[in-house]
């Protein structure tokens, strides 16, 4: 099934466009007739009756949302990485699996550079509370994001999420004054050399 034979509703940000609202009584329907619903993601149907695609993370997305609209118990989303891990253990070789990690940690991984699922993906299972099981498609561990209350043992720091584009600059000292950080983080050019 396509998005718009769900349908699977959409606003109609074309490229980027977020789901609304899902009516899962055909795919429930067919599923008591003992068949099994194949469904495309990344897709829905506009307000003008226009097919919209989500963007990054539509797949992942679509998932959540059809099982947030068909009560499912959870969401298993398959991925080519081996699950969520404290850091990245292509850098950190002590890098450990976590079994359970609550939806905000997750969103806060995810928006700061973990790969794992997208960030609008953990904000709708968070939002419909959908349980969202990530297992690699090559390996069998796996991982489950869920409520905060279901990890009985939180540990006080779950993961750290890098981004190699990214800096961070602390200035001391700096007057507390209207038009100074922009006169800092203006536009600066360097000086030009008149020597040859």
């Amino acid at each position: 099934m396509a998005g718009w034979q769900i349908p699977i509703f959409s606003d109609d940000a074309h490229g980027k466009a977020r789901i609304l609202d899902i009516n899962g009584e055909d795919i429930v329907s067919m599923m008591k007739k003992g068949h099994v619903a194949v469904v495309a993601g990344f897709q829905g149907i506009g307000p003008e009756n226009r097919v919209s695609t989500l963007g990054r993370g539509g797949s992942d997305t679509t998932a959540v949302a059809l099982a947030a609209a068909l009560k499912a118990d959870r969401c298993d989303i398959y991925t080519d990485v081996d699950g969520v891990y404290t850091t990245d253990p292509r850098i950190v070789t002590a890098a450990r699996k976590l079994e359970k990690v609550a939806y905000e940690e997750m969103l806060e991984m995810a928006s700061l550079g973990a790969k794992v699922l997208q960030t609008r993906s953990v904000e709708m299972a968070m939002k419909h509370h959908v349980r969202v099981q990530v297992l690699s498609s090559f390996q069998t561990p796996r991982n489950l994001i869920c409520d905060e209350d279901e990890i009985v043992e939180q540990a006080l720091v779950s993961g750290i999420a890098y981004s190699r584009d990214e800096a961070k600059v602390t200035l001391v000292g700096v007057q507390d004054q209207p038009g100074i950080a922009a006169g800092i983080f203006g536009h600066w050019r360097p000086p030009i050399s008149t020597s040859t």
